[in-house]
């Protein structure tokens, strides 16, 4: 309790003993030997990618392009994760609809995101690029929403209301790939977007009532009724590669919609980079956001959920995180996941954001904050402490930029074995020790 004047209630003097006293280092008790030594590795993902995103997005629409009519009025849905060039694929989008004599506006299709607010998920929008200015047209955001019935009894569906009532088509643009909450044929992709982003809050939010254990029938359910009722002649499809670059853009029309998205969702989990070792004691993410993931890190990565383990691997006993991207603009859902944070990532956290993310998810368990330290030091030493049957110097530690970048790792030598076992990995930097600078940060900054 803070001293008072006059000395009431004031602090006791800390022993010269007590973790956190003068000269002695936070958790020093459980500091039980010196730390492994790691290496910098490479490990080879998918080369393949879209070089020119411009001529792509133009080849994809070009034979859809004919139910775009002269002065017709599109508007193209946008969405909050962390795509890649998704601010070229959108530009290219806009600009071939304005060639087919179509006025074009665009609208936040992201659900809660952005903190459920208009300015707030055109704010996000811009953190990726997608300006009126760089896009070349109007930008309309709101929360209101229409309702178009109920997909089943008591779960109304709802749509954005710019996009129905001031559009005669609407085009969502997205990324498919494996979720992080549910499985399903259908998972994150265009029929997501149509249900969930251009929901927007409300829509969101009651769909996510029904909870995860729904969503495999409920999505595809509701993108059905919704292309049935609002004017969604086809969707612009994104897959990524192992190394997070666009590997694939293809329209995909209404009627094709469901049955392409479970082709594409197989297409983008086997393209998916994933750790390259089935058992870790110590994953140290230098930063989470939904730019990243939905959850911040991805579960298909991480092989963690709130409720434990995936049981599709990875094997991790304790998860520290660095810090915020700035993309996700204080957005910490999926904080929860881990078990150390460093202190730096609290302090960047909007809780409104968070919350109402989390709140809308119905996960508040995303919003839990683990242990919290000062340093990356303290941050592995406690870690390591927590992890059973290991010690400091036969931990099995990965470090990473984050789950949607795995191209470069930092490998401890007790896992280096099997990580160069597999041979899809090389060492790019050899075994040398963790370094730290005088605050105990990392020194090594190679990710």
């Amino acid at each position: 309790m803070t001293g008072l004047p006059g000395g009431l209630f004031s602090d006791p003097p800390v022993p010269a003993s007590a973790p956190g006293a003068p000269g002695r280092p936070p958790f020093a008790e459980f500091d039980r030997g010196p730390l492994p030594e790691w290496a910098l590795v490479r490990h080879a993902t998918d080369p393949v990618e879209v070089g020119d995103v411009r001529a792509a997005v133009r080849a994809a629409l070009e034979p859809v392009i004919g139910t775009v009519t002269p002065g017709a009025r599109a508007c193209v849905a946008a969405g909050s994760r962390g795509i890649d060039r998704i601010d070229q694929v959108v530009r290219a989008v806009v600009e071939r609809l304005q060639e087919a004599g179509a006025s074009v506006f665009i609208v936040p299709a992201m659900g809660s995101h952005g903190g459920a607010t208009a300015q707030g998920q055109l704010e996000v929008l811009a953190g990726y690029g997608i300006t009126p200015e760089a896009m070349g047209c109007e930008f309309r955001s709101s929360m209101e929403t229409v309702e178009l019935g109920e997909v089943l009894p008591g779960v109304p569906v709802f749509l954005d209301r710019h996009a129905f009532e001031e559009a005669d088509l609407i085009i969502p643009v997205n990324r498919v790939k494996p979720h992080t909450d549910f499985d399903g044929e259908i998972e994150s992709g265009l029929m997501k977007m149509i249900a969930i982003g251009l929901g927007k809050q409300k829509g969101a939010d009651t769909l996510h009532r029904q909870g995860f254990a729904t969503f495999h029938e409920l999505i595809p359910a509701v993108g059905l009724h919704t292309l049935a009722r609002a004017p969604i002649p086809f969707g612009l499809a994104l897959v990524e590669n192992g190394r997070a670059r666009l590997l694939h853009i293809e329209a995909v029309p209404a009627n094709r919609m469901a049955e392409r998205e479970r082709e594409l969702l197989v297409m983008a989990r086997t393209a998916m980079a994933r750790l390259p070792l089935d058992a870790m004691d110590v994953l140290v993410l230098d930063a989470i956001g939904k730019d990243i993931s939905g959850l911040g890190m991805d579960s298909n990565v991480v092989g963690r959920y709130y409720k434990g383990a995936t049981g599709s691997g990875p094997s991790i006993q304790r998860i520290v995180v660095r810090d915020l991207t700035a993309e996700t603009e204080g957005n910490a859902v999926g904080i929860g996941l881990a078990d150390v944070v460093l202190r730096r990532a609290v302090e960047k956290i909007d809780y409104h954001k968070t919350y109402m993310n989390s709140i809308t998810a119905k996960t508040p368990e995303g919003a839990r904050i683990a242990l919290t330290v000062d340093s990356d030091r303290e941050a592995l030493t406690i870690a390591i402490a927590c992890s059973l049957r290991v010690s400091p110097e036969t931990a099995r530690i990965v470090r990473v930029r984050d789950t949607k970048h795995l191209e470069l790792l930092y490998v401890s030598a007790a896992a280096l074995p099997d990580v160069l076992a597999a041979g899809a990995c090389e060492v790019v930097k050899p075994l040398h020790p963790i370094r730290f600078d005088e605050a105990g940060m990392f020194v090594d900054d190679d990710l």
